[in-house]
């Protein structure tokens, strides 16, 4: 009896998961038919309770992948982990030599953002740092959850360490060291403290900001400052729509999942790419003619686009190397002491081309187009 009521209850989940279009987590459908008849069988719970802790495992073990609205747009969900560190000694995350530790992947832009920050303010030596394996693969056995892992030596994977600190396998199991009950995504970067063992923070765009102002007394190169006070409301303005069009941008085009929430984020995309070229067309960078914040968030989704977004993600309307401006830019900005070391295309292309199997299934990675940034740039025809 228990079993025929069980079967009707998954039958009705069924139905609602067709009506909405929802291809998400298939072989939970797949479940429930065998659930049912396992039920109807044997009316055995014992066998009911594993298969619904892995659904409920995988529900919250997310990724990119699953950040789809029911109209097939792509929504970015925020970062979980916000505490601040300051360079006053008597906060709980006070700014100290030797105390925090980066959590990166060269792949991801987002990450890339921080360690740019690292390099060009010279917090190298102050604060260390970790790539993973450029490729998601599983992170536990016990569901399908596909995330960043260390390799198992430091020899396994060229420009990716095992974890130095906590002997993590992967990140997940930094996020859960640090908190028990998470159950957002886990992504990188992550800012790690050594000393309580704990996250400081996972979102780039507020480490970014600890690296450029709170770490200045231990900073090598203290006198750039990429967020100054008289530049602050037009690069908080700048930022916001580079990355609604330009940094998501790009997200949205490859994870759409209907025609028409692609063309939108297409026709986005080069709204926003086309302004940038203006602005470029008269000034050296995207808020004047000093480098700043605004720079750095839009240059590394640049320095991915023609190598990978414009295949990956169906962002082939124009590629990079058609806009003037925007290429030598970007020349300009991977030319900056630090920038290019802050850049593993190898990495790039393998995790995009071989993590995202809804989208390239086989994993193929394309041969080109092997663009060389170091090449000379015009932008020094602008005075700074």
């Amino acid at each position: 009896m228990l079993g025929v009521l069980w079967s009707v209850v998954y039958i009705v989940q069924l139905g609602m998961l067709v009506a909405k279009e929802t291809t998400e987590n298939l072989w939970v459908l797949l479940d429930a038919f065998v659930v049912s008849w396992i039920l109807i069988f044997t009316d055995s719970l014992r066998i009911l309770i594993p298969l619904l802790a892995k659904h409920h495992f995988i529900q919250m073990a997310r990724s990119s992948l699953d950040e789809m609205s029911d109209s097939g747009a792509f929504m970015r969900t925020a970062s979980t982990f916000r505490n601040i560190i300051s360079r006053d000694p008597s906060s709980l995350f006070p700014a100290e030599v030797g105390r925090y530790h980066l959590y990166i992947s060269y792949a991801c832009p987002w990450a890339s953002r921080c360690l740019s920050y690292l390099k060009i303010k010279g917090l190298d030596k102050a604060i260390s740092f970790t790539s993973v394996k450029p490729k998601w693969e599983r992170t536990k056995e016990t569901d399908e959850h596909m995330g960043w892992l260390f390799p198992a030596s430091n020899t396994e994977e060229p420009g990716a360490e095992s974890d130095p600190l906590n002997g993590a396998k992967n990140i997940r199991e930094l996020y859960e060291l640090a908190s028990t009950n998470y159950s957002g995504k886990y992504t990188v970067p992550v800012l790690w403290d050594k000393k309580l063992k704990a996250i400081v923070n996972n979102e780039s765009s507020e480490i970014i900001r600890m690296f450029n102002t709170e770490f200045n007394d231990i900073a090598e190169n203290t006198d750039l400052d990429l967020y100054p006070p008289h530049l602050q409301a037009q690069i908080d303005e700048t930022n916001e729509w580079i990355y609604n069009g330009i940094n998501n941008g790009v997200y949205k085009c490859g994870f759409a999942k209907k025609q028409g929430p692609y063309e939108e984020a297409v026709k986005q995309l080069y709204e926003a790419l086309d302004k940038c070229e203006e602005i470029l067309g008269r000034q050296r960078y995207i808020c004047g003619n000093m480098l700043s914040e605004a720079d750095i968030r839009l240059f590394v989704t640049l320095i991915r686009f023609d190598e990978v977004y414009v295949v990956h993600f169906k962002c082939n309307k124009k590629q990079l190397r058609e806009y003037p401006n925007l290429f030598n830019y970007t020349k300009d900005i991977f030319q900056i002491p630090g920038m290019s070391s802050s850049v593993n295309m190898e990495h790039i292309k393998r995790h995009y081309y071989g993590s995202h199997p809804s989208i390239n299934p086989f994993g193929i990675i394309p041969l080109g187009p092997d663009i060389d940034y170091s090449s000379p740039h015009d932008r020094e025809r602008f005075s700074t």
